[in-house]
């Protein structure tokens, strides 16, 4: 059993079906993204997951707690970060930890240098004595994921973690984001930001209209949608001009003039490259550059979804994850 296990899981709200039997595992000590648009299911999987909200049916378990006859245990083991900050205006960075500290049980003695330790990691130390109300956005969002971590937890959940922050306070939690993961802490994701989830998770999770329709490591993912091959070529010389004659020689491959000099040639068998070098030169064109191209993250998801990526959006489901 993984460390997160789901298993047909179904929620209805009256006769509108937002989770539609859905299951998979996360692994220990494993990024895990889950990504869809706006409405798709992902906000109604983490409340029952997190145990805010109860399924219509299916199980779910944490490191082997069953989340609906034992919600408490499992939460004690659960770091939640909303997508908006749950922690307190009036309080400084140092005052907030502590407070979150002592909601999991945690003593003085042994909270006080937990909070001074996270402030340190997060690079918030010259921010500890300051109320909370007088952060940025990416000091806030450093300080709520600080807060989820305070009790050391096995399972960090993370809602949309970068979102509306700076560039450089991104970077930040991303590379904080793989450290836990190097920490042994398992990691469940949701993001629309596709190449953030490329970048950083170990497996992905598409989610659309509330059913997984793909699920995977990135390799599996690019495997199930393509097995086409295709490379690119820039030249010397304006590509419209030969690849009518390129077309004719290569009948197996389609080729495409692009209007920078460049052309790609498609196959679904693998392009050997020496032959369509010999034509190059032949002809007296210079090759500048031959690279493969393969599809993105953003492509096959497009593909298997049929929902263009800018549909992507924040979920705003109502009651969701807070």
């Amino acid at each position: 059993m993984g460390m997160v296990s789901v298993k047909n899981l179904k929620k209805d709200y009256g006769n509108f079906t937002a989770v539609d039997d859905i299951s998979f595992e996360i692994n220990k000590g494993e990024i895990f993204g889950f990504l869809g648009p706006n409405g798709a299911g992902k906000t109604s999987t983490i409340n029952m997951i997190i145990g805010l909200s109860r399924p219509t049916a299916g199980e779910i378990a944490v490191d082997g707690i069953d989340v609906k006859s034992q919600t408490k245990k499992a939460q004690a083991i659960m770091g939640i970060v909303p997508d908006e900050s749950n922690l307190y205006n009036e309080m400084d960075g140092f005052e907030n930890l502590c407070f979150s500290a002592s909601l999991y049980g945690m003593r003085k003695e042994e909270r006080e240098p937990r909070a001074r330790q996270l402030l340190k990691q997060f690079r918030l130390n010259d921010a500890g004595k300051r109320p909370f109300k007088a952060y940025s956005k990416g000091m806030r969002r450093k300080l709520t994921i600080a807060a989820a971590l305070i009790h050391s937890p096995r399972v960090l959940f993370l809602d949309e973690p970068t979102t509306g922050i700076d560039v450089e306070s991104s970077r930040q939690i991303r590379e904080m984001i793989v450290e836990l993961k190097k920490q042994g802490t398992t990691i469940f994701l949701t993001t629309h930001y596709i190449e953030e989830a490329e970048r950083i998770c170990d497996r992905i999770a598409f989610i659309a209209k509330g059913q997984i329709v793909a699920s995977g490591t990135l390799p599996q993912l690019m495997e199930s949608v393509t097995h086409d091959y295709a490379i690119r070529f820039v030249t010397d010389k304006n590509s419209e001009s030969f690849s009518i004659e390129l077309q004719s020689r290569f009948k197996t491959s389609e080729v495409t003039a692009q209007s920078d000099n460049s052309l790609i040639m498609s196959s679904e068998q693998r392009i050997p490259l020496f032959p369509v070098m010999e034509f190059f030169h032949k002809k007296e064109i210079e090759v500048y550059e031959a690279r493969e191209l393969r599809p993105s993250l953003e492509d096959v998801f497009v593909k298997l979804t049929g929902i263009e990526s800018s549909a992507l959006k924040k979920d705003k489901e109502k009651g969701g994850f807070r």
